[in-house]
């Protein structure tokens, strides 16, 4: 049997966690060998984890995401107004699954993106393709596609993604162009898909700041409905670098 045409061939079809799973089972002495059963069985869970880890990389990648944030790095106390229960059931990832929001609110430097982003870093490891915009780039990207004539096909890459975070909601005044594409994202994923927003303004502003009644009620609706959230509270963590 040639097994290096073998290992080739694995190569070839693109099986990289097989075929470095089977380069590793024939450099083992004869004796030490896996019967045939046991090494397809390995091959097969060798090639499922690559699949996995790539996918991760992959999704980790396309997520831009702001920090390198773990959930485990996140103070969970009475002050910070948060406890690790609460963002124990937020790392499952099964808000995503139901489709429900999460509203993070809270003061400057108190951590929200750095916990935006910790989130965001456990749906891609659970298998959700998730995608980051603060919101100076998500008005910046809007203006873009609404010039270049992308703005349909933006809005549809947008909608394959399980987990959109934006992050800073309430910075800058919110222009009607921004209102209608929150309005078509929000409802393209009601109900299939998962919104994180963070904000220093508090939710019950937001419809005043959003300031255009009907498009008010409308993306209110489509944030609220099932949503879970979170006031952070505290003094500012941003000087310890350390959320």
């Amino acid at each position: 049997m040639n097994t290096q045409n073998t290992l080739e061939q694995l190569k070839g079809l693109k099986l990289t966690g097989m075929a470095k799973r089977y380069e590793a089972a024939l450099s083992l002495p004869v004796h030490q060998q896996e019967d045939v059963h046991s090494l397809i069985a390995m091959l097969t869970q060798a090639e499922v984890e690559y699949r996995d880890y790539s996918r991760t990389q992959k999704y980790l990648k396309a997520s831009k995401l702001r920090y390198h944030a773990l959930p485990e790095d996140i103070i969970c106390n009475t002050e910070r107004g948060i406890t690790r229960e609460q963002l124990l059931r937020l790392s499952d990832g099964m808000f995503i699954e139901r489709g429900e929001n999460v509203l993070i609110t809270g003061a400057t430097g108190c951590g929200k993106s750095f916990m935006a982003c910790a989130l965001g870093r456990s749906a891609c490891l659970l298998g959700y393709r998730t995608l980051y915009f603060s919101m100076n780039k998500f008005m910046d990207a809007l203006t873009q596609v609404r010039l270049d004539g992308t703005y349909l096909k933006w809005i549809k890459s947008i909608s394959t993604n399980k987990l959109l975070i934006l992050d800073d909601f309430g910075l800058k005044p919110s222009n009607n162009d921004a209102r209608i594409a929150l309005l078509d994202i929000l409802e393209d994923r009601y109900g299939i898909g998962s919104t994180m927003i963070t904000s220093q303004l508090p939710v019950d502003t937001w419809h005043s700041f959003l300031n255009e009644p009907t498009l008010s009620d409308a993306i209110m609706d489509r944030l609220s409905a099932s949503a879970h959230r979170i006031t952070l509270t505290g003094k500012s963590l941003r000087s310890k670098k350390n959320y």
